[in-house]
């Protein structure tokens, strides 16, 4: 982790300065007020995303959501939340399918995931008749070349890396049948959610993607892609998605968006409901699960005394210490609300490095994360005093 984290961080530097000296590292853009965002959906899709900080479209959601488990008889609120991490995605995958080789994986009502989680969300949300291609997708070398430079036309476009591995990667494994699948899980009432960051806005948007994949057709595909692509768009290493929006007197824009980990290292409980508490005799009930994608552990290193290796240290320092506030947010609301919460991260002894998309370190995480969901060791349920 810290090696490529420090050249994640030299790379960052290098173009920030040729950006600085060429001044091309701008492209122009429309604009568009606050106002008018408020009344824009995708072209088609205006009931499939809310703010995460938007109280009352969470009750709704939620409301929709529970009438419609309930009428399918879907007792068990069970939610998986997947977090961000990189090629350390190929941990919670091995996690899931190792789960399944239990032969206890729940059925989940709800799955949300962020960044590299939102890669692996449709796949644990459609369970394990999928487990196949999700272990396809983190140990077959398919992501070998997902960090392709893009040499000097990222001079004047953003993202030092070309987001055309990373789209072809979602593409390939992203298809008509998984859409359909996903449709039919939506139809009784279990939720698949993924996260955005919108940078125009600085707010996490939250994105039904059942209700996109009900629709079906090729606007259907394409903006589902494109959610997941924006999900997994590091900041400043993959250029943004540009997701176009239909406003009002039929004018046309285009939000910007990058990784769901920018406003936080997973999703589960939105926001706006940290402080909620349901009906004491709501009949649902089921237990929280969080996967993390790394390291949740402080880890003692000494730190050389130059900018690049202090601003890589302070960034996994910043990460760890932020998903440790979530889990504990995130375990006091699920205490009020009468459900158990379970984590799970990588060992701390464990060799993990986010920007290593090397199929052999992949497979190696994977099989770490398969053997510990096997023989029961994955999954730990935090203390009060410890997150």
């Amino acid at each position: 982790m810290w090696r490529s984290a420090f050249k994640m961080a030299r790379w960052l530097a290098a173009a920030t300065a040729a950006l600085a000296l060429t001044a091309c590292g701008s492209l122009p853009r429309e604009t568009y007020t606050a106002h008018e965002l408020t009344r824009a959906a995708p072209e088609g899709f205006s009931d499939v995303r809310f703010n995460a900080d938007d109280r009352e479209a969470t009750l709704a959601f939620a409301k929709t959501a529970g009438e419609e488990l309930q009428a399918h008889a879907f007792k068990n609120m069970d939610v998986l939340a997947l977090s961000g991490g990189g090629a350390n995605g190929a941990y919670g995958a091995g996690v899931i399918v190792g789960w399944t080789a239990t032969g206890h994986r729940p059925d989940f009502a709800i799955v949300t995931g962020v960044s590299t989680g939102a890669l692996t969300a449709p796949f644990a949300f459609l369970g394990p008749a999928w487990d196949p291609r999700l272990k396809h997708a983190y140990t077959s070398g398919a992501a070998n070349n997902l960090l392709q430079s893009k040499w000097l036309s990222a001079l004047y476009t953003p993202g030092i890396f070309s987001p055309r591995p990373l789209e072809t990667l979602v593409n390939a494994y992203v298809d008509r049948p998984l859409l359909r699948a996903i449709a039919a899980e939506h139809a009784k009432g279990r939720r698949l959610l993924i996260a955005t960051t919108n940078l125009d806005s600085q707010k996490a948007v939250i994105w039904d993607m059942g209700a996109i994949a009900s629709r079906g057709d090729d606007k259907a595909l394409q903006l589902f892609r494109k959610v997941l692509v924006a999900s997994a768009s590091i900041p400043g290493v993959f250029p943004p998605a540009m997701i176009e929006l239909d406003g009002a007197d039929r004018r046309r824009f285009r939000e910007m968006h990058v990784d769901g980990g920018a406003t936080a290292p997973f999703v589960s409980v939105p926001e706006s409901m940290l402080l909620w508490t349901g009906e004491q005799d709501d009949p649902t009930h089921g237990d929280f699960y969080i996967l993390v994608n790394g390291k949740l552990q402080a880890s003692f290193g000494i730190t050389r005394r130059n900018t690049l290796a202090i601003l890589s240290r302070s960034y996994d320092t910043m990460s760890k210490s932020t998903t440790r506030v979530f889990i504990a947010a995130n375990r006091a609301w699920a205490q009020r609300n009468g459900m158990k919460l379970y984590t799970t991260a990588i060992p701390d002894d464990v060799t993990a490095e986010g920007f290593n998309f090397d199929s052999r370190s992949m497979t190696e995480l994977f099989n770490i994360g398969f053997e510990r969901a096997r023989n029961g060791t994955a999954w730990t349920s935090p203390q009060p005093d410890a997150p």
